[in-house]
């Protein structure tokens, strides 16, 4: 089966859509930054060479030093899909990203986005 074409994509062709998204609902880009360290692992450091080497989002799962094991806490329905019934592990991670900023952007408080 083909790989879906997202996987392809580089997290930094999608950032400035997300940070686009939080800063219209009155939300920052420290706070997105915040929602991909936390699912991933990553440094701020690192978040910020990923953008810049403009990795795409296949490599930055497999590459994440610590997936947070919380995700798997965040249910719901992103793109008319519930989250917990997609079967690809890939696309489950890009779904649990969606979904916060999703929830960033619609005013949630970071504590609750970060299952805390």
């Amino acid at each position: 089966m083909a790989k879906h074409r997202i996987y392809a994509m580089s997290l930094a062709s999608v950032y400035p859509h997300y940070i686009a998204k939080a800063e219209k609902k009155g939300r920052t880009r420290a706070e997105v930054d915040e929602i991909i360290r936390w699912l991933t692992g990553y440094s701020q450091e690192q978040l910020e060479a990923h953008l810049e080497a403009k990795t795409n989002f296949e490599d930055l799962f497999a590459q994440a030093p610590r997936l947070n094991p919380a995700r798997r806490l965040i249910t719901g329905v992103i793109c008319g899909v519930r989250i917990e019934a997609i079967e690809d592990p890939l696309m489950r991670e890009l779904r649990y990203m969606d979904k916060m900023i999703d929830e960033l952007a619609k005013g949630r408080p970071m504590a609750k986005i970060l299952r805390g």
